[in-house]
């Protein structure tokens, strides 16, 4: 009867989890830093730029090249220069892409 009780529990706390989660997702909540780490990091690990070193995700270098606001990066993103990969809504959407923009600039200063 324990084990069952412990095994019940056990099973109910995942269910639970998950049904938080998906409830996350489903009010379109979406994590920037996710998001990031998963189509950014690669060459703009902890801000920097591994193919151009003068574009790094810093405040000071964003402004420089004229990329103020997170509606500028999401641009970045659709229509980017030499060297960075473009980030068509098919694989990356609206909303991910803004939360990848907000996370850059709450993020790197």
């Amino acid at each position: 009867m324990k084990k069952w009780l412990i095994v019940l529990s056990v099973m109910l706390a995942v269910c639970l989890c998950g049904t938080v989660s998906f409830a996350d997702a489903k009010k379109g909540k979406i994590d920037g830093k996710k998001e990031f780490q998963e189509h950014c990091a690669e060459c703009h690990a902890d801000g920097g730029n591994t193919v151009n070193p003068a574009k790094t995700l810093s405040k000071k270098d964003r402004e420089a090249n004229g990329v103020k606001t997170a509606k500028d990066i999401t641009g970045k993103m659709r229509n980017p220069g030499p060297g960075m990969t473009k980030f068509e809504k098919t694989a990356i959407s609206d909303k991910e892409a803004k939360a990848i923009a907000d996370y850059i600039i709450k993020t790197f200063k």
